[in-house]
């Protein structure tokens, strides 16, 4: 006669090892690390974190379920919720009770004891249980005006606020005398739980929602949405060269919380032609790839990483970087937002838990609805749907929005690549749709020039020193000005070697507008010179002496005159020529000897890539730690059920029991003493001794174990010890 299981740990020792499997696969933080026994699965497996992470698994219809589950009283039966549900609600039992949000006592059920507390104690809007009988025939004869109080509660929230409850209005003194309502305090009336449930019609929720609302949203060919994604792809490649090339150049001091400032993000957007969002999520994406990092002088710079990832073709570089994004639990959507202080890229605040849940059922969705470009509010709802828990509308847009950056979708719709990325296809297709690099080009008559397609990299880093990018697209165009040719010049060029690089490349002649810029800002650069005094600045003409002396722009710097050819200040000499610059001067720095200096041409960090911490989504494990996991938890309970058995044996008598079932190539059981001193009964497969030490296979982890014989307390045979037991239980 079989007992009647009556806790979790016993009911899950009933379920088969398929079951055990299943629950596994669903729940993967069950088995990191595997649990000794069933009683320690029982506990992991109803611990908070653990039903936190389910419930955020589970779609609105099986929460609904849930909360149904957890406002009828216990043990129920099957029958009872689907009463108070609807009839689809059998063919999502069975999930729910593999999944151990639901176990079985007999033919009933019952929820465990932490997720009624993580419901809340107002399922779906209803109040707590009566505590005295009800009479449901008096809602027949409610008031007028007693009824419009208890339509307000019916659907939640339960509770009302009154002034006094012992002097209430004439509808709610009809509601306290015939006990529809019961009063929590002086304030406060609350409506049962179950004459709520009488008044929805004998059911919970209003509508069960057994499935998503259709998608909606605008057709589009699939030709036209790879091609919206192909240079998608290729704008934030260029975009994340562009950055680091940048932050190389003139990098920015971070923040005290290891970001970028609001004034550098700026200036940086103004550089690449876009907004400081866009530039925040490349400044994330170049993050997670480690190209980027903080250096212990605070200067933000790119990494040794980045001269490696330049060299790597254009679809390796793509994945590098989608890939992580795919899982990172930072949410670049958040640069920018004021809330108690600014949150910046590359800070410690963009982490919230669930971001690469709803990115992933984002781009699930999309999966699923090829060829259309959905409504925000459409596929907010969807997604809704299926991470009731989760899903905030902002996480979605904003998902949306760097897909869209990435290539993952084009014109809203998901691409090939991107199908390529979710269905992990070896070959993604990028390589054979990105449009060929051009070594050329085209220098027009207003100091600008453009590039006819991708330009090599090395060309490409060359001509974001000298030139700032005007427009991008099919062809890029660059601008050339008095700061970007001075730029190149602080890199250490002169203006021969500008013009040289720039007739060499380009297919068209140099105009003479552009020859004039670059001889003219060659002539002025480093005319003017800055030094460490605490800084002094040193001209042969006076004239610039003198301007820069009565310059009102330059009141702050406090110059003082030293000599007709030399100022002095006590601002450091960083800041006193970035101040200059921006007023309009070309000073250039020079050493303690005199000696013109320029800056190195690239500028990496010295420290090693730190690519951020990721909040972990567990991913399902594979079939064979499944399995693995399975026997561990049914071995770790036949050791648990047998650890009073084992007799003690003498030093003699273990050695030779022990060399007795390594020849027999028997199973036996061991009581074992640990570094801590616990005993603990292990089963293993005895197969060496040598220097005191018996190597076996542990049962329980399947691997290799050595034991010390001095530490072995007693020994038996495993199948006679389990027998036993088995004859001690009945």
């Amino acid at each position: 006669m079989s007992t009647v299981a009556i806790t979790f740990a016993d009911e899950l020792r009933s379920r088969t090892d398929d079951d055990l499997a299943t629950m596994f696969k669903s729940r993967p933080d069950l088995v990191s690390p595997v649990p000794n026994d069933f009683s320690a699965l029982a506990a992991r497996a109803t611990s908070t974190p653990s039903l936190v992470r389910v419930i955020d698994s589970l779609n609105l219809w099986h929460y609904q379920i849930i909360e149904a589950a957890c406002a009828l009283p216990e043990p129920f039966k099957k029958s009872e919720l689907i009463e108070v549900t609807g009839d689809e609600t059998a063919f999502a039992l069975d999930y729910l009770w593999q999944i151990g949000l639901l176990y079985k006592e007999g033919n009933n059920f019952r929820t465990p004891t932490n997720l009624k507390l993580l419901i809340g104690e107002e399922p779906a809007g209803l109040g707590p249980v009566s505590a005295k009988k009800i009479n449901f025939s008096i809602l027949k004869d409610v008031p007028a005006n007693s009824a419009e109080v208890l339509a307000r509660l019916t659907w939640g929230p339960p509770r009302g606020q009154i002034a006094n409850v012992k002097k209430p209005g004439a509808a709610i003194a009809w509601l306290l005398e015939n006990e529809i309502l019961v009063p929590i305090d002086s304030h406060t009336v609350v409506l049962p739980r179950e004459i709520a449930i009488k008044l929805r019609g004998g059911k919970i929720h209003k509508e069960l929602k057994n499935e998503p609302e259709e998608l909606n949203g605008k057709k589009i060919d699939q030709k036209q949405i790879d091609l919206a994604a192909i240079a998608n792809i290729s704008t934030i490649l260029r975009w994340c060269e562009e950055f680091l090339h940048n932050l190389s150049d003139e990098p920015p001091t971070a923040l005290r919380t290891g970001g970028i400032g609001v004034r550098d993000l700026k200036k940086i957007a103004e550089h690449l032609g876009v907004d400081e969002t866009c530039v925040g999520f490349v400044a994330e994406l170049c993050y997670l790839g480690g190209l980027v990092v903080v250096d212990p002088d605070d200067q933000i710079l790119p990494t040794s990483a980045f001269d490696i990832w330049l060299t790597k073709p254009a679809e390796e570089k793509w994945y590098s970087l989608v890939v992580l994004w795919l899982e990172t639990s930072r949410a670049s959507g958040l640069i920018g937002k004021v809330s108690d202080k600014n949150i910046a890229p590359l800070g410690p605040e963009l982490d919230r838990a669930g971001v690469s849940l709803i990115r992933k059922t984002t781009l699930k969705v999309l999966q699923e609805n090829t060829q259309l470009s959905p409504d925000l509010s459409s596929i907010q709802s969807v997604v809704k749907w299926f991470n009731p828990q989760k899903a905030n509308k902002d996480f979605v847009e904003w998902n949306l929005r760097e897909a869209e950056w990435l290539g993952v979708t084009g014109q809203g719709g998901i691409s090939t690549f991107g199908m390529n990325l979710l269905t992990e296809k070896d070959v993604l297709g990028v390589a054979a749709s990105m449009p060929k690099a051009v070594d050329h080009i085209l220098i027009q008559a207003d100091n600008s020039a453009v590039a006819p397609g991708p330009l090599t990299p090395e060309l490409s880093a060359e001509m974001g020193t000298i030139a700032d990018i005007e427009s991008r697209g099919g062809a890029t165009v660059y601008r050339f000005s008095e700061g970007s040719i001075r730029r190149g010049l602080d890199h250490g060029k002169t203006g021969d070697q500008i013009k040289t690089f720039l007739i060499k490349i380009s297919k068209t002649p140099m105009p003479q507008p552009l020859d004039y810029l670059i001889a003219d800002v060659a002539k002025r650069h480093g005319k003017l010179r800055v030094g460490t005094a605490h800084s002094y600045i040193r001209c042969e003409d006076e004239g610039m002496i003198q301007q820069i002396l009565h310059d009102k722009k330059c009141e702050h710097l406090r110059f003082r005159k030293i000599a007709p050819q030399i100022l002095v200040s006590d601002f450091e000499l960083a800041e006193v020529i970035g101040e200059l610059r921006e007023y309009g001067y070309l000073p250039a720095a020079e050493n303690a000897s005199g000696i013109l200096l320029s800056q190195p041409n690239l500028r990496r960090a010295k420290s090693r890539p730190k690519p951020p911490r990721i909040i972990s989504e567990f991913n399902s494990p594979k079939d064979a730690v499944i399995q693995s996991a399975v026997k561990t938890v049914r071995a770790g309970e036949r050791s648990r059920k047998v650890e009073p058995i084992v007799a003690g044996t003498s030093s003699n008598e273990t050695l030779s029991l022990i060399n007795q079932y390594i020849a027999d190539r028997k199973t036996l059981m061991i009581s074992y003493a640990d570094n801590n001193g616990s005993v603990s009964n292990r089963i293993i497969e005895p197969i060496s001794i040598s220097l005191g030490t018996l190597t076996a296979r542990d049962e329980t982890t399947g691997e290799l174990t050595q034991f010390r014989i001095p530490r072995i307390n007693g020994v038996a045979p495993a199948l006679t010890i389990l027998e036993n037991k088995a004859d001690l239980d009945l």
